[in-house]
């Protein structure tokens, strides 16, 4: 890596590093304080050099706390001057178009050129959550029209007579997330950049993906060529050991998640308890795939992976039950690149 007259660290070409951040409640801390290590995180991923810093939207969910990526963009944006900062993603369906553009626009003008807005089409929440923020059964179903509206109000331009301000020589970049053909399809569409989630399929249907966006994308004004990004769960420590016992919350957390049990991140101790027979070869399956070890080894697995999907660029989720073991793995793989 290099240094910058200014003093920002900059990362080679050839694989850029972003940051998914989702604001995970701890055991032993308030949510205020996940909130709180969310703003920290974002100041630091500036300085190490990362090029995006998204957080997610999610509803009623134990685990995860941040429930308006709006806001907290916000509150990034006041305390940052370089890093892009977006949303991963809005969950459009349940809301109206035209105010998440106003959103966004707003959010432009605090932070010119710097503003990503990641739209996604799942609930973020259990489906009587999902009611409660928009009763309609049928939203989804609107969700390529509200995206079009989006793009036309985001991009300073007049839908149904009407514009979204504040104008600004600038525009929120629209991102498509998915993790099906669905988005994929979609972005293809309508020429916009695709982001897949291969953290939630463990990579499955990622190839798929890929290659219905690339082979069907019609090119538009603001991207003329397709441009993907994978998004993957990822931890480094100074040791592999280290590594893998920290992992052991992350761990323990899916394995919960799995028998619809989600609360606060336990410490890398706390989760240790005795595993059924068919947990343990999902365990082993989850070990198996995971990105975990030092810097090194972390980045070259993040290298390959992104060679092989044709990738230069991957937004990297971690969980630890210590805010310090999170920031010092994004240290790490920043120091690596």
């Amino acid at each position: 890596m290099s240094q910058s007259d200014k003093g920002v660290i900059h990362m080679p070409n050839q694989l850029k590093l972003s940051i998914l951040d989702q604001s995970v409640a701890v055991e032993g801390r308030s949510h205020a304080d996940a909130i709180q290590a969310t703003l920290a995180l974002a100041q630091q991923a500036e300085a190490w050099g990362y090029h995006r810093f998204w957080v997610s939207e999610h509803h009623s969910h134990p685990t995860i706390v941040g429930s308006a990526p709006e806001v907290l963009m916000a509150a990034i944006a006041a305390r940052t001057t370089r890093i892009r900062i977006g949303s991963a993603g809005v969950m459009l369906p349940h809301y109206a178009s035209l105010k998440v553009a106003e959103q966004f626009r707003v959010l432009d003008a605090l932070a010119l050129g710097r503003i990503d807005l990641g739209v996604g089409r799942a609930p973020g929440s259990d489906q009587r959550t999902s009611r409660l923020l928009n009763p309609d059964p049928r939203s989804s179903d609107n969700f390529p029209r509200q995206v079009q509206e989006l793009m036309l109000w985001t991009g300073g331009e007049t839908a149904y007579g009407v514009q979204a301000f504040p104008s600004s020589p600038t525009a929120p970049t629209v991102w498509m997330l998915g993790s099906s053909d669905y988005g994929a399809q979609l972005a293809a569409e309508l020429g916009l950049p695709y982001a897949f989630a291969y953290f939630i399929t463990d990579g499955q249907g990622v190839e798929a993906a890929l290659d219905l966006y690339r082979q069907n994308y019609k090119p538009s004004a603001a991207h003329p060529k397709p441009k993907a990004l994978l998004c993957v769960w990822a931890l480094a420590a100074d040791t592999e050991a280290e590594a893998w016992r920290l992992f052991q919350s992350r761990a323990r957390a899916r394995m919960d998640r799995n028998l619809g049990q989600n609360a606060a991140l336990l410490s890398p101790e706390e989760s240790i308890r005795e595993w059924t027979p068919s947990e343990e070869r999902a365990l082993e399956a989850l070990r198996a795939g995971a990105l975990v070890g030092t810097g090194e080894q972390v980045t070259g697995k993040l290298q390959a992976l992104a060679s092989k999907h044709g990738v230069d660029e991957m937004a990297v989720i971690t969980w630890t039950h210590d805010p310090a073991a999170q920031a010092r793995s994004y240290e790490l793989l920043a120091s690596a690149l």
